[in-house]
């Protein structure tokens, strides 16, 4: 019966009729919906007559409405039937209002472009908009279709997917930067962690061979030692057992042995052994020039020659009170031994360049300034070498930048 849903719709509230009422025309209203028709007319009236003429909203005649008002007017029972029977189906395929409940949204709204029910028209929130018909606006809307694909093939969405291609081909040219930049870092660590590989490497090396000089040093003189002390371990065994000897002739040709024994071991010349130490330290190297170097410079660091030197003799206080002050002592000296002492450093330093004579020049001074010399000497080549490599790690750095800015 949803057919014949607009005959059974009152065209005044364009809802399911109420209490429908008909007319002297014979169209058919909802009661409510004349008396509000007749009291909009009534309100414009000075006099109230027996009775009432109106405007029939369809057909536009006038008619009469009895003095007793709709109340006298005939109810359409055959049209109120119809529509109970309506009511108690089952209109699941029908579309209805979701504010008033079981309306049909049979009516199109031109304001707000939806579909509405009567009761959004009368007492909703779409009261006095334009409204049309289902039918009439399913036609405009179909003639209006080609509009509509005009506006979707029109230059904004040219526009669109001309955009969609840039943004892509932008998108594309960032992410192969992304992956050259990954390429970038990635080669960059693998050279600076072989660079540091490679200086870990020749350091341990340069250690394992100190390391081999210092056995070297040290381990003929211990084996040495231990001879000496294991004879003298045997010695007093044999002394011990000497001691038990009864037979005065025996017991006489064995202490006579044990003592030139004993005369011969301590006539045994014993290692002269002088306190060196290890330099440079390797310590001192990584936290006074590594730990200050730019990433890029350090595999132009030059790894020093360890090498095991004499040790400084740190002055105690007993030996500068034996001594006395220093100061006494160096305005005791003669300025002319001082001036020696200075000239001699010099000249090994600039006879370093010559090392044969300079070996002849150092054979010639006596061991105890040579030594001093000596340990002067190699502080003043170190600082000489640190100097040297802070000058030229500058002046790379400049050339760098000067062939930067050259292009310019």
């Amino acid at each position: 019966m949803h057919q014949f849903e607009e005959e059974l719709t009152c065209s005044i509230c364009y809802s399911l009729f109420e209490d429908p009422r008909v007319l002297p025309c014979s169209h058919t209203f909802c009661r409510s919906c004349l008396e509000g028709v007749i009291q909009l007319s009534s309100n414009f009236s000075i006099w109230r007559p027996l009775r009432v003429p109106l405007k029939c909203p369809n057909c536009r005649s006038v008619v009469e409405i009895p003095a007793a008002g709709t109340e006298s007017l005939p109810i359409n029972f055959a049209l109120k039937a119809i529509i109970e029977k309506y009511r108690q189906e089952d209109h699941s395929d029908v579309t209805t209002c979701s504010e008033h409940y079981r309306q049909p949204l049979n009516v199109y709204c031109l304001l707000d472009k939806k579909l509405v029910c009567g009761h959004c028209l009368t007492i909703g929130k779409h009261n006095g908009h334009p409204i049309d018909d289902l039918h009439s606006a399913y036609l405009k809307e179909k003639e209006s279709s080609g509009k509509i694909l005009e506006q979707l093939t029109d230059k904004h969405w040219s526009d669109v997917c001309l955009l969609i291609e840039k943004l892509k081909e932008q998108k594309s040219q960032c992410e192969s930067i992304v992956q050259d930049d990954k390429k970038v870092v990635v080669q960059y660590f693998k050279k600076l962690s072989e660079t540091l590989e490679h200086k870990k490497q020749v350091l341990l090396a340069a250690l394992d061979e100190i390391n081999r000089q210092i056995l070297e040093e040290y381990e003929p003189h211990i084996e040495k030692l231990k001879k000496i002390r294991e004879e003298q371990l045997e010695l007093m065994s044999l002394n011990t057992s000497i001691q038990k000897e009864e037979s005065p002739l025996v017991f006489l040709e064995k202490v006579d042995n044990v003592h030139q024994r004993i005369k011969a071991l301590k006539e045994k010349e014993l290692p002269d052994v002088k306190p060196v130490e290890i330099y440079p330290r390797v310590g001192h190297l990584l936290k006074d020039v590594w730990s200050k170097t730019e990433i890029g410079q350090i595999n132009k660091i030059l790894i020093p020659k360890i090498k095991l030197v004499p040790k400084r003799k740190v002055p105690s206080k007993s030996s500068e009170k034996e001594r006395g002050k220093p100061e006494g002592a160096l305005q005791a000296a003669n300025p002319l031994s001082v001036t020696f002492i200075l000239t001699v450093i010099i000249a090994i330093a600039v006879l370093s360049f010559h090392k044969p004579i300079a070996a002849v020049v150092i054979e010639s001074i006596p061991t105890s300034i040579s030594d001093s010399l000596f340990l002067i000497y190699q502080d003043f080549c170190t600082c000489l070498q640190n100097t040297v490599d802070v000058v030229c790690h500058k002046l790379n750095l400049l050339v760098e930048f000067v062939g930067g800015i050259a292009p310019f």
